[in-house]
């Protein structure tokens, strides 16, 4: 077959190409989903991942926004990347659509005015499904768990000040385990990922010395030692 020339028009395949959010955020003490419930067919009734279709002259992160913030009223997202991109033939039966997911973080103390067919589910007990978007769930729950070790992407899931008590009860929701506060205050302060404020918490009823008050040093992404992995104590 004779390469293409200059100027040549090319006929690439045509299909729908649908961007997804798997929003993730702690809950009540656990790491959460947030889906909504389709109206339509196909999986009627089932729980999904928010998102839909791309503009042709759209990229795919302003088209994510756009669908949370339209879809399930959702602007507070502290962080935002791209995923997987998923494209079995079959994993819509209407037509073939590819897909790409992006894994969103909303702060715990962020509390989103959601639809009523819009809820958190904890990421542990999740309802089936539509489509293929326990994948994608289950990639950004990975993809959370890893980042959380090598990165300070903490910030994304925790309030503006908190106090190291408050932290490691957001780490453990979203690692699955609890890991020890005095480990997680040592490696995050050593790696200049949180730093203390001049504020302390009031001590509540069980009284003792306030906790020091924390903040994380930058609220963007950063890699804070590539090589790094947090595991369970023994």
């Amino acid at each position: 077959m004779p390469a293409a020339k200059e100027g040549d028009r090319v006929n690439f395949p045509s299909y729908p190409h649908e961007v997804l959010a798997v929003v993730l955020s702690v809950r009540d003490g656990r790491l959460c989903v947030l889906l909504w419930k389709r109206a339509r067919s196909p999986h009627r009734d089932r729980w999904a991942l928010p998102g839909g279709g791309v503009e042709s002259t759209e990229r795919f992160r302003d088209a994510i926004t756009g669908h949370l913030a339209a879809k399930v009223d959702v602007r507070d997202v502290a962080h935002l990347e791209q995923l997987a991109t998923h494209s079995r033939v079959d994993r819509d039966p209407r037509t073939r659509v590819v897909a790409t997911g992006y894994l969103g973080l909303v702060p715990s103390d962020v509390q989103p005015d959601l639809p009523s067919d819009t809820a958190w589910h904890p990421v542990e007990d999740l309802p089936r499904t539509a489509f293929d978007h326990h994948y994608f769930i289950d990639a950004a729950t990975g993809r959370l768990r890893a980042k959380l070790s090598y990165t300070n992407i903490g910030f994304a899931l925790a309030p503006l000040e908190f106090t190291i008590a408050e932290l490691r009860d957001l780490f453990g929701a979203a690692l699955g385990y609890q890991p020890g506060a005095t480990n997680l205050t040592r490696v995050l302060t050593r790696r200049h990922v949180i730093d203390p404020t001049d504020r302390r918490a009031s001590s509540g009823q069980s009284g003792g010395r306030p906790a020091t008050v924390y903040k994380f040093v930058t609220r963007e992404l950063t890699v804070t030692d590539p090589f790094a992995v947090l595991r369970p104590p023994r």
